[in-house]
């Protein structure tokens, strides 16, 4: 087989097979050798994140994939992207027209990978724990509609909401609604460590050195019960430093799969030169970059400095001479393809003017060049998010109004000082929670957002998000979320800069490569198998 890339349509799930609802372990795996598939996420415990691997604290991409391997939920989002499905539960729904009572059927002869009985208490005790630690990362932002959780005899749940949530069965699908026993973990304190117990497709085993991940182990949990089908017994994930790393161990032969993250000089390579041993898989993807703000801070506080940054940034350079054709600009929180989409900020700002972001300064007589600091993570990313400061910081100083300085810093050390504030402005990504608008909005604007933003808008938070809640059809949700997104190209709490496909490199044996990453970024090792190669 020729090295090639293959492109997936958005509507994969139209042209997938249907996966049956019985599902199970037993009706997949094969046997052979583990499939490894390599990662540039990494996975360190530190004094600032000593959970980073519990439900209740992780709220990334890189800790949401090893957690969605272990960690059974209610509700799963489907291989093609679409409504979610029951998972741990045999059926889920709203029970009243307002959408405020949601109630689950559990799976018969549900179990943890140890043997002890999934019951509807270990449900609600796995909500509320995540409810009542609250932890910083902002991960229990996705409970926030939850009012209670009560329990019917063992196999039934009811979640009572405090106002109408359409989007909350995207919710339970995700792993702070994960289903944990409270015999591993205690209530109201976070595990510390890499250790996940729960019912989901695969137990598994972290090889850990010093505070950090090197790789993971996971083994198909004979009893899981569910919608998932395994097509292999077992699967490695494998932690690199950098991108070029993993790319060595690829073409060494040392792993089968190449997930998050390659540079797009990697991508090009692998497109332009074929050798006839790796593939090239190109998913649909909703990942977004963008700007943050903390608007209290003195240089920022002014809407005018962020509306004049807003104003001269040029997105499509920026894509152009970093991304290529792996990515686009974006003007809005909520990407294209997504319903409720709109480029509010292109509307606003029109093309990129040094002439009217001079003129927004002025008027609030605001001195110029306006000297501030842009920070970013070095390595979370991918290793090209350098280059892409250093043509923010070009273009901000051309223009003659600011003058700029990035610094950079490790994820482990990044995310925490984000938290608590200490960057004025920053760089970060959104791998979405699930495929609607909501997952784009709320955790940047809503109340214990992900970013802890000091940027508070009344009407957002409590007008404007529960409206477009309300909403079971997306599409009459779009009044709201069009306004909110607006409102932030007004105040400029964030910018948003581009949104991105994924990419998967594959040796030509292993199967499954199409569905090993979902629209939402969700690794998905039990799609892969390993075949015979070309």
């Amino acid at each position: 087989m020729n090295r090639k890339t293959l492109v997936l349509p958005a509507v994969l799930g139209l042209l997938a097979p249907v996966l049956a609802a019985c599902g199970g372990s037993d009706s997949g795996g094969q046997s052979g050798d583990a499939i490894v598939v390599g990662t540039t996420d990494r996975f360190i415990a530190s004094k600032e994140v000593p959970a980073p691997l519990d439900p209740a604290y992780a709220y990334d991409v890189g800790p949401w994939n090893v957690l969605r391997q272990v960690v059974q939920t209610l509700m799963v989002q489907p291989r093609g992207g679409g409504d979610p499905e029951p998972d741990a539960a045999e059926s889920c729904g709203f029970t009243d027209s307002g959408n405020e009572r949601y109630a689950c059927k559990l799976r018969k002869g549900l179990q943890f990978a140890n043997g002890d009985p999934v019951t509807a208490a270990d449900v609600k005790f796995s909500i509320d724990r995540a409810r009542s630690i609250n932890a910083d990362s902002g991960v229990a932002g996705l409970l926030s509609t939850v009012d209670t959780v009560e329990t019917q005899g063992d196999n039934e749940v009811i979640f009572h909401l405090k106002t109408a949530d359409a989007t909350f069965p995207f919710k339970l699908s995700t792993p702070v609604a994960g289903i944990l026993s409270s015999k591993d973990y205690e209530k109201n304190k976070l595990r510390d460590g890499f250790q996940i117990d729960g019912s989901g497709p695969y137990t598994m085993k972290a090889d850990v050195k010093g505070d950090e991940v090197a790789r993971i182990t996971f083994s198909k949990n004979p009893h899981y019960k569910g919608l998932l089908t395994l097509k292999n017994d077992q699967a490695v994930l494998e932690s690199f430093k950098d991108p070029e790393a993993m790319s060595t161990a690829l073409d060494k032969g040392d792993i089968d799969v190449a997930a998050r993250t390659m540079t797009p000089e990697q991508i090009n390579k692998l497109q332009d030169n074929p050798n006839g041993k790796i593939n090239l898989v190109e998913v649909p993807g909703l990942a977004t970059r963008y700007l943050g703000f903390k608007t209290t801070a003195p240089i920022v506080k002014s809407k005018a400095v962020r509306q004049a940054m807003a104003q001269v940034i040029d997105r499509d350079e920026l894509v152009s001479k970093v991304y290529g054709s792996q990515a686009q600009s974006l003007y809005s929180l909520v990407p294209a393809s997504i319903t409720g989409h709109s480029n509010s900020f292109f509307n606003k700002y029109g093309t990129p003017s040094v002439d009217k972001a001079r003129n927004l300064l002025a008027k609030e007589g605001i001195t110029t060049p306006v000297k501030l600091t842009l920070h970013y993570a070095t390595d979370h990313y991918g290793t090209t998010t350098a280059k892409e400061f250093e043509v923010l910081k070009k273009q901000l100083n051309d223009s003659g109004l600011f003058d700029v300085d990035v610094k950079g810093a490790t994820w482990d050390k990044y995310r925490p000082a984000e938290l608590k504030g200490k960057y004025e402005v920053f760089g970060m990504g959104w791998f979405p929670d699930f495929p609607d608008a909501d997952t784009f909005i709320a955790p940047v604007l809503d109340k214990d957002n992900f970013l802890n933003s000091t940027y508070v808008n009344s009407q957002i938070r409590n007008t404007l998000i529960p409206q477009s809640r309300r909403e079971a059809d997306r599409l009459a949700a779009s009044k709201s979320i069009t306004e909110i997104q607006d409102i932030v190209a007004e105040d400029v709490p964030v910018i948003p800069l581009w949104q991105g496909k994924q990419y998967v490199a594959i040796k030509d044996d292993i199967m499954g490569g199409e569905y090993a990453m979902s629209t939402s970024s969700t690794l998905q090792l039990w799609e892969l198998s390993r075949g015979v190669s070309g």
